[in-house]
């Protein structure tokens, strides 16, 4: 799915939006290449002992040697992201990739630095893989020298923010980027530079005060070789603390906030948008994801909605059901587990077993490919979507109410909406992440529409759809109401529900499956009509 007509030249701000090489708009839809060059434990689900990327490579090398642990990771970096990755992800849909790099993995010496050009290479390779397949790629500093969060995601090696607290740290991290900006000021599909990932959690917010005073360096000598890339800088606090941000340090930037496991409205990223008003900047979701399908159809509508460019997080990891592949885990895999809690070490021939076979696992024609996952992200079919999430446009373009409902439950508050609990359940809406699919939007949350109120949802018809009709589904609950549905503002049925138990209507007709976005309303009459959920499923 080659997006020639956005994908061409060197991103930039302007204003309040990203534009290409040729002034057009361009909105970033991407994936995050998360445990690639910066192997996180929770992704090989393992326990503390095997967290972060030092500690999961001691234990290969104590199972089977330095030698063949070299071999491991060299196979490990050529197996997790191919060309056959790129060419998926540009299938189905993304525009743009963000690379988490680890510094020490680039860093072959510190004084003078030298950089680890195999590494490097690995880099080029998929950058050149990406222009071929048009998607941008965003160069994210995500384990700093010393590391800039003091905890696992940075590859810390005693749980301090170790850049803010030695120089010399510092003085290499500017060195880096500096080097790195050499290296690609003149590749256009590169977007931008991330330059810290997720500086200092709350609990080392003493170093605040530090980060600004260092970006603005890492700029000054970014600036000095390369002119034209985006700059892209996160809050603290999991980047989603933007009180940093007192004065701008450069005309080509964009800010970047992270979501994770809280409520799909827009009074949680009001903060973000009010600085984009302020600073006059394009803003980005620059990771976010480790949910389910109901919270992902949500909230990156709500990204949508707002103009935000956004990045899902993550591609693929192992044994899981919310990234768009699922790693199969190897057979004996638990057996490494337990040697990380203090168990038994596996002998030499099991442990080389069972990395091989994950190494083999690691292609993509060898994962489990979840539909659902990018279905959720860009509202195509196959996808339901909870009545919760209509439209996040405001009050005359995504829903109409005559009477705003006098309610307080945390959650889309300002809409006047009512968004009701189904009898039993919780008392406030919690959308913190749970284990698989445990947490469900619609099984306890539905809104309650009096007659002639209205909500809007959109929705898209892709490309290369594989189908010619979709059908749509409604669960509602109505004592004789009924509920208009227009497609595009013309009127395709009318249905009603009977009783006060909730039904799952189906539209008689089913739709021309024409590309692109479409705008689906509804609306009640005669008496209220309840909406649980809605379905958008091919013929």
């Amino acid at each position: 799915m080659q997006r020639l007509n956005e994908v061409k030249g060197f991103l930039r701000a302007s204003g309040k939006k990203v534009v290409n090489g040729h002034g057009q708009e361009v909105l970033l839809r991407g994936v995050g290449f998360g445990s690639w060059l910066l192997p996180e434990g929770y992704m090989w689900r393992f326990p503390e002992g095997g967290d972060r990327p030092r500690k999961i490579e001691r234990m290969v090398e104590e199972l089977i040697g330095p030698d063949k642990a070299n071999r491991f990771w060299e196979l490990y970096h050529e197996h997790y992201i191919m060309e056959e990755d790129i060419r998926a992800i540009d299938a189905d849909g993304f525009n743009s990739v963000r690379i988490p790099i680890n510094a020490r993995l680039l860093i072959e010496n510190e004084q003078p630095l030298r950089m680890n050009m195999r590494h490097l290479e690995i880099i080029d390779r998929v950058i050149d893989w990406c222009r071929n397949y048009s998607l941008y790629v965003i160069l994210d500093l995500h384990g700093a020298p010393g590391g800039q969060t003091g905890t696992n995601i940075d590859d810390s090696e005693r749980d301090r923010p170790e850049l803010f607290t030695e120089e010399k740290n510092k003085q290499v991290t500017i060195a880096l980027w500096r080097m790195l900006a050499e290296r690609y000021k003149e590749e256009w599909i590169v977007a931008g530079y991330d330059l810290l990932n997720e500086p200092l959690p709350e609990w080392f917010s003493e170093y605040n005060d530090q980060v600004m005073p260092l970006y603005k360096e890492i700029v000054e000598a970014i600036r000095e070789v390369d002119d034209r890339h985006m700059i892209i800088l996160e809050g603290v606090h999991w980047a989603t603390d933007w009180s940093i941000f007192k004065e701008k340090v450069d005309d080509n930037l964009m800010l970047q906030f992270h979501k994770y496991w809280n409520n799909p409205d827009t009074e949680s990223i009001q903060p973000f948008l009010d600085k984009r008003e302020e600073w006059d900047v394009p803003i980005f979701m620059g990771e976010g994801g480790e949910n389910n399908c109901d919270w992902f159809a949500g909230v990156f509508r709500l990204y949508e909605d707002h103009d935000i460019s956004w990045n899902f997080w993550t591609w693929k990891k192992l044994d899981c059901t919310n990234s768009p592949y699922s790693i199969r885990m190897p057979d004996g895999w638990q057996l490494l587990v337990d040697y990380l809690e203090g168990g038994q070490k596996p002998d030499h021939e099991t442990a080389e077993r069972i990395l091989w076979q994950y190494l083999d696992n690691l292609k993509l024609n060898n994962c489990d490919y979840q539909p659902q996952v990018v279905n959720a992200l860009f509202r195509r079919p196959l996808v339901r979507i909870p009545a919760i999430f209509y439209g996040y446009r405001g009050e005359g373009e995504s829903f109409g109410i005559k009477q705003k409902a006098k309610q307080s439950i945390g959650f889309r508050d300002g809409d006047g909406t009512e968004i009701c609990f189904q009898e039993g359940q919780r008392a406030t809406p919690n959308f913190q992440h749970m284990k698989g699919e445990e947490w469900l939007a619609d099984e306890w949350l539905y809104v309650q529409l009096s007659s002639y109120d209205w909500l809007a949802y959109e929705y898209s018809i892709p490309a290369d759809k594989s189908y010619s009709l979709y059908m749509l589904d409604f669960c509602i609950r109505s004592s004789g109401g009924t509920l208009l549905v227009y497609l595009d503002e013309v009127i395709i049925g009318a249905e009603a529900a009977n009783g006060n138990g909730w039904q799952i209507i189906r539209l008689p007709e089913p739709l021309e499956a024409s590309e692109g976005l479409k705008r689906l309303k509804i609306q009640a009459v005669d008496q209220p009509v309840a909406i649980k959920w809605l379905s958008i499923a091919p013929c």
